[in-house]
């Protein structure tokens, strides 16, 4: 009796616990459906623990007839670096490149190459200027080939002494891409199938240039304040080994699961040293902390697209998330997930916006300039609403939360209104900007 008793409470126990992941995870949907309904985002979510998959969904357009699913794919921008990174792992592994081999071996013709090692590369302390935020010059829209990348990447001048600090740049992975194919004598793509996704199974991971929808490939938008635009598309010999891949984010928690597990690198030290951080900066791996866990990852932006997928570890969690309709935080996104993931309070945001009389939004009317930023802001009146853009930036509608103070927030931007006066509030700093 006493042994079915303990039999009786340990199922009620499993239907209990079995229960409240099934609740868990509707929450983590009811928020994804309740930012997807206000136009707030689309994309697709993918967790997994160890090997197995417990949620994957897409959002895609509201009220559209085609709805993505689990295997829509989408750009994943500068989450390609980690790829990129693993594939030049493998080479210090065959001994066909050393970390500390210099870019002189390769292209003696960039500054400072006699300085630069691959490590210094991969970790982003080269000095080199990075060609996709630092040169106007770099038509995003137009095809290049690699010879003519790398003779302008030859002709910045250094932005710091090698390895003195950490720097973004993409130049430092289109360089990699092109070792990569010098070494093997064959295509980045044809790398990326026969040392990563072949290896891993991954059927939906691979180089494209232009979106297919009959591949089951999602475009990307943004919302101009009353409906869904599609954001134009970059040709991507551009982004190349630095963010050219197309993935989903099944995929993507794969990809992390085999290179923590062992799949892809043959030597534990080599995965040590791909997580040791310089300055913020691992082997194509960045950190996130959530409270005391720190997950392993990379975040990525191209085009309409933005990307994250991240690993714990201790727990063999993996989590991806991919934007394909900004319009909120993504950061603000994932952390709603992860604490309804770990059962912690999250009030869900709200997204209702206050109607502010038109009389009063045109006291805002104006140019606004900051000596603290080399920039200035004109906000203007559309339909009713106040639209505000920066200094050759796009515009973008501000969302009223007071009279006076409004945000716009895929960009965690705030901007609150004062006599002739603007204060923006971004990242945890403050601009004060005055109308002119």
């Amino acid at each position: 009796m006493i042994k079915k008793i303990v039999l009786c409470l340990l199922v009620l126990s499993c239907i209990g616990s079995t229960a409240q992941e099934k609740t868990r995870f509707r929450k983590i949907d009811s928020l994804l459906t309740y930012l997807n309904s206000n136009n707030k985002f689309m994309g697709q979510l993918s967790i997994r623990e160890g090997d197995n998959v417990v949620f994957s969904k897409a959002y895609g357009l509201p009220q559209s007839q085609s709805k993505p699913d689990g295997y829509t794919k989408y750009k994943i921008g500068s989450v390609t670096k980690t790829f990129t990174a693993v594939m030049i792992v493998q080479l210090v592994e065959e001994k066909r490149l050393k970390l500390e081999d210099k870019l002189s071996k390769f292209y003696p013709q960039i500054p400072n190459a006699d300085k630069i090692t691959i490590n210094d590369l991969l970790r982003h302390r080269s000095g080199i200027l990075d060609y996709v935020n630092a040169d106007s010059t770099v038509n995003m829209m137009a095809k290049v080939s690699k010879k003519e990348m790398i003779a302008k990447i030859a002709a910045y001048p250094s932005v710091f002494e090698p390895n003195s600090k950490a720097e973004y740049s993409n130049s430092n992975y289109y360089l990699l891409g092109c070792i990569i194919e010098d070494l093997t004598k064959v295509s980045y793509a044809t790398n990326l199938k026969n040392r990563i996704t072949n290896r891993l199974k991954l059927k939906n991971t691979y180089m494209v240039d232009k979106v297919d929808v009959n591949r089951n490939e999602s475009y990307s938008y943004i919302y101009d304040g009353s409906k869904w635009n599609l954001f134009p598309e970059w040709d991507m010999s551009l982004p190349f080994a630095a963010g050219g891949i197309t993935s989903n984010a099944n995929d993507l928690t794969a990809f992390m699961r085999g290179l923590f597990n062992g799949k892809l690198l043959k030597q534990s030290s080599s995965l040590e040293e791909m997580t040791k951080l310089n300055q913020s900066y691992g082997i194509g791996l960045v950190t996130f902390p959530f409270g005391e866990r720190k997950f392993y990852g990379h975040t990525g932006g191209i085009e309409g697209y933005k990307s994250v997928v991240g690993y714990y570890p201790t727990e063999k969690l993996g989590i991806s998330l991919i934007v394909n309709g900004d319009n909120f935080n993504r950061n603000d996104i994932m952390i709603g997930i992860l604490s309804i993931y770990y059962k912690m309070p999250f009030p869900f945001p709200n997204l209702t916006s206050l109607k502010v009389d038109e009389n009063i939004l045109k006291n805002y009317v104006g140019v606004y300039a900051s000596k603290d930023l080399p920039l200035k802001i004109t906000v203007k009146i559309e339909k009713g609403e106040l639209i505000a853009q920066a200094t050759g930036q796009s515009a973008f509608p501000l969302n009223a939360i007071s009279d006076t103070e409004f945000t716009f927030d895929s960009a965690g931007l705030n901007m609150i209104f004062g006599e002739k006066t603007l204060l923006l509030k971004q990242g945890g700093m403050e601009f004060k900007f005055v109308k002119e």
